[in-house]
């Protein structure tokens, strides 16, 4: 099985959101290079709120290039299984947080938003990923910040997407 095929069949049976989930899967069979960033129609990428359900807190960004708080997340690579083990990678890399578990069920949600050309489109997937006890953080290079807020504090700092995002996952722990 291919990413491009476990990216199908994750959006196949996320239940919620279908106008949107519908659009991706079109996106995907229109273009066979939809999950790599090269695909300047637009393309996937797997994100993963860090959560830590003990302390009520979510980890976010400051995004190097958008200077916005944002979850854990980017491009698939080719070394990633699945959308999800692309979303886990990811936010281990950012969050500098081993052992971080994706939370049961599959994606949170789905998010699409406008990019900078040439591309013009990123069609994230969104996961939680669930900190262990004692998560201790460190900045990678993709990121200006790193910082714990309380679930309260996140719609001041994050846009909607984040807020969205961290609202879904709430429900679902």
């Amino acid at each position: 099985m291919t990413l491009h095929d476990d990216a199908v069949l994750a959006l196949k049976a996320y239940e919620d959101q279908a106008e949107l989930r519908q659009a991706y899967l079109e996106h995907l069979s229109a273009h066979p290079d939809g999950m790599w960033k090269a695909c300047e129609a637009g393309h996937l990428t797997a994100s993963a709120l860090v959560i830590d359900p003990e302390q009520g807190r979510v980890l976010l960004t400051l995004h190097k290039k958008l200077n916005m708080w944002l979850q854990m997340g980017g491009h698939c690579e080719p070394g990633d299984a699945t959308v999800a083990a692309a979303a886990l990678r990811e936010a281990e890399e950012e969050s500098g947080i081993a052992g971080l578990t994706l939370l049961a069920g599959g994606p949170v949600r789905l998010d699409r938003h406008p990019i900078p050309a040439p591309c013009h489109w990123h069609l994230d997937v969104q996961y939680a990923a669930l900190a262990p006890a004692g998560a201790v953080e460190a900045i990678s290079d993709e990121s200006l910040d790193l910082r714990w807020f309380g679930y309260d504090e996140v719609a001041a700092v994050a846009d909607t997407s984040v807020v969205n995002l961290l609202e879904a996952t709430r429900a679902r722990l």
